[in-house]
């Protein structure tokens, strides 16, 4: 999760402060857990989609393979809904 918030800082010159402050607070598991809670997700969200670097989002990362032990199949669909509402190719 910290190094989603470092490549959208190198990359694109977005400060998600917000975003790191809530991995330090609770860890990024947790932090994608509370996002993923939100309705409609978040606006580093959309950001990142202004940018066209939805591959940064972290429900791009929810999705890969190597974190589904991790979420459950509602918070993985949650993830895949938002990306492919927002044209996101998975």
């Amino acid at each position: 999760m910290v190094n989603i918030y470092v490549t959208a800082k190198r990359e694109l010159k977005y400060n998600a402060t917000r975003f790191l402050q809530l991995v330090n607070e609770v860890g990024g598991l947790n932090a994608a857990k509370t996002l993923l809670a939100k309705d409609g997700g978040s606006s580093g969200f959309v950001e990142l989609w202004e940018h066209g670097r939805l591959d940064l989002s972290m429900e791009a990362h929810v999705l890969k393979p190597e974190y589904n032990e991790l979420f459950t199949e509602n918070e993985r669909k949650i993830c895949k809904e938002r990306l492919e509402q927002y044209g996101y190719k998975l």
